[in-house]
């Protein structure tokens, strides 16, 4: 089998690995215009802390992606360690003064090693009047350090490469028996598809190497120390289209950050970037089937429209998508 893996982030880089994993005589091959640093994983933070408007067809099978997720990172950990893969274990606070529900989240509450309520004196611990919290431990996945131990693992399962710009699926039926389309964002023009929205996101990237905890705040602020220094974010702003640092976002960022955590002042700029997530609702794993111009029939399962959580959930949905192979190939649609 000839299977094409159209997105060049980690959502495509997750599901060529699980082909690789699931049908090992087959030939695979990543087709993206762009890749590594140029994409929107490279921005991502990458805590396991899928974001509440991460939902899938059902609760269910939303369920499943993350469990999934997790256990892959968590046993990725575990067998390879974490300066290899770029994967480590977390701890962090979420502090709230306006509302209990920002403090939980159900999907990860029984999953996670930990996750309690905060004690009177942790609430204590940032500067604020913060009335709700809890503490939980976690995983980051480091996408810079993971990329290119995955992309080596690729090449050695004889995967392979190519560069191209593809402006239609049909561009590519010649070339395989099955397509999977991972290109977030993209899929919007690709496809048509008006139920993906960008989500701007823009973070600092801090040396502050004495930052060992993750902490969240009101007004979507974080805290995130990972392998190459701490993430200081965020911005949330729907609909945008913007890519271009905002010197505006970057004063708020490092003003709430410092209230949260006042040793950050001074801490020296690694860099800044900006990233637009690729938000759907649901997020798309399904089959669907096209008609190619010279009348045959195009196979493609869409796996696409993950928004802040396509890092740590992208091992999920890949299972998930590459179990829906047989489906694509007898002609069953879950459309």
């Amino acid at each position: 089998m000839n299977f094409g893996v159209l997105g060049g982030g980690v959502v495509g880089l997750a599901t060529a690995l699980e082909l690789q994993k699931q049908f090992r005589d087959a030939r695979v091959t990543i087709v993206a215009e762009k890749w590594a640093t140029e994409i929107t994983s490279a921005v991502a933070a990458g805590i396991f802390r899928p974001a509440s408007s991460f939902t899938g067809p059902t609760e269910e099978i939303t369920q499943q992606w993350i469990n999934d997720a997790f256990n892959h990172w968590y046993g990725l950990m575990q067998s390879e360690g974490s300066a290899k893969v770029g994967v480590c274990a977390l701890s962090g606070y979420i502090f709230s003064s306006t509302n209990p529900s920002i403090v939980r989240n159900h999907r990860i509450e029984k999953l996670l090693p930990l996750y309690r309520t905060a004690t009177e004196e942790e609430l204590k611990l940032c500067p604020g009047d913060w009335k709700f919290g809890s503490f939980f431990s976690t995983l980051l996945t480091e996408f810079r350090t993971y990329q290119p131990w995955a992309e080596k693992q690729f090449l050695a399962n004889g995967g392979k490469f190519l560069t191209k710009s593809v402006k239609n699926l049909t561009d590519l039926e010649e070339d395989f028996g099955l397509l999977f389309n991972c290109t977030g964002l993209g899929a919007k023009w690709l496809l048509g598809d008006n139920k993906l929205v960008p989500i701007r996101g823009q973070i600092i990237k801090v040396k502050a190497p004495w930052v060992k905890t993750a902490f969240f705040g009101d007004y979507d602020t974080y805290i995130i120390p990972g392998i190459e220094g701490v993430t200081l974010g965020g911005t949330r702003q729907f609909d945008s289209y913007n890519l271009n640092l905002c010197k505006y976002d970057s004063a708020s960022i490092r003003e709430r950050c410092q209230d949260l955590l006042p040793s950050l002042r001074g801490a020296p700029v690694i860099r800044e970037s900006v990233g637009l997530r690729p938000h759907r609702d649901p997020v798309r794993v399904e089959v669907e089937f096209f008609k190619s111009p010279n009348g045959k029939p195009m196979r493609v399962i869409h796996n696409y429209g993950h928004g802040a959580s396509g890092v740590t959930t992208s091992p999920g949905t890949a299972k998930y998508a590459v179990s829906l192979v047989r489906d694509a190939m007898s002609g069953k649609s879950h459309l």
